[in-house]
């Protein structure tokens, strides 16, 4: 991270949080008001320029403590296929199943399926089934989560129409693994955990041992911020590059967008805008996000209650409408 140590972060925020005057006295007092009103919203943390202006907690876990950012997941896992192919070990975004990981194409899955790319996985533009929405139970209560998630119809030509899936994600992260030869857990361990500084805990596996590529992670809100501003930052923290720059700057370019919020979507981040001020999106279930906003050299991070839904309609546009109303003008 630019600009400020670990044990200065946790510092600088936990002298925020002791602090009961701060939002009466900064412009950040309408965010804080405004958060604590939604009843789902549990905490905020924002750093503007590597350094923190807000941290905190209305309601349910501490600061420090790993809570469920469910969706989220999806971003780093997309952030890992950028670190496989920084390495080689994928030779680009268009490769496909069929070249990767033949093996894992069940003998039953549609022809087209041999043909979906790295980049249809990241941008959800699979073309198969979702395993989302009313969908999830059944998958995952399925024997086998890749093969259930690559038999499912072929309901849109891959590359031409987004469908928000968690199966699309867990494919990739078992490509990551098969690729690799490591588990996801262990790349996400040793290719983010270690080079930003934070703890990554055990999450839920498959019935093969897979690692779940898409829900289930669980960060503190300071690794969340630590996780956005690694792409704030171009992809490096301090002197390291830990994702090259043109990985970053690629993911945070609008391939598809969501019909559901209506926001872009690149490789793992949706992406929307307030006026001429462009912003980057990581969401989860129940209204978890990570924020980053370059041009003002933002980073921010919200945790939710996970338990409740947080719809375009409903809550998460709460939360879109305190980026668009009251974070990004207090930051400018």
């Amino acid at each position: 991270m630019s600009g400020i140590n670990r044990r200065a972060f946790i510092a600088s925020a936990t002298a925020l949080l002791a602090s009961p005057l701060y939002a009466e006295t900064s412009p950040w007092q309408r965010v804080v008001s405004k958060a604590r009103a939604f009843e789902q919203c549990h905490a905020i943390m924002v750093f503007q320029d590597g350094s923190p202006v807000l941290a905190e907690v209305f309601r349910g876990p501490g600061i420090s403590r790993a809570v469920p950012i469910k969706s989220v997941s999806k971003t780093i896992v997309a952030a890992l296929a950028g670190a496989a192919i920084d390495r080689g070990e994928i030779p680009a975004v268009k490769a496909t199943l069929g070249e990767l990981v033949p093996n894992l194409i069940p003998p039953k899955a549609h022809p087209d399926v041999k043909n979906i790319t790295v980049e249809n996985l990241l941008t959800m533009q699979a073309g198969l089934e979702r395993t989302s929405g009313r969908n999830y139970g059944a998958w995952v209560n399925s024997r086998d989560w890749v093969s259930n998630a690559l038999t499912r119809p072929m309901v849109a030509e891959p590359g031409t129409r987004m469908l928000y899936s968690t199966g699309s994600s867990h494919i990739m992260g078992a490509v990551l693994s098969e690729v690799s030869g490591k588990s996801l857990l262990s790349l996400t361990r040793d290719r983010l955990g270690k080079p930003l500084g934070v703890t990554i805990p055990a999450w839920t596996r498959d019935p093969q041992g897979r690692y779940l590529g898409g829900n289930e992670m669980a960060l503190t809100l300071e690794a969340m911020i630590r996780f956005g501003e690694l792409y704030r930052n171009g992809g490096r923290v301090d002197d390291l590059q830990v994702l090259s720059e043109a990985w970053v700057n690629q993911s945070l370019i609008t391939v598809t967008r969501s019909v559901f919020s209506g926001l872009g979507y690149g490789y793992g981040w949706f992406l929307g805008s307030n006026g001429n001020t462009s912003y980057a999106l990581a969401r989860g279930y129940g209204g978890q996000v990570i924020c980053i906003v370059p041009q003002l050299k933002l980073t921010f991070a919200i945790t939710s209650d996970p338990t409740r839904l947080a719809r375009s309609a409903g809550y998460f546009g709460d939360l879109l409408n305190l980026i668009d109303n009251e974070i990004i003008p207090a930051a400018s």
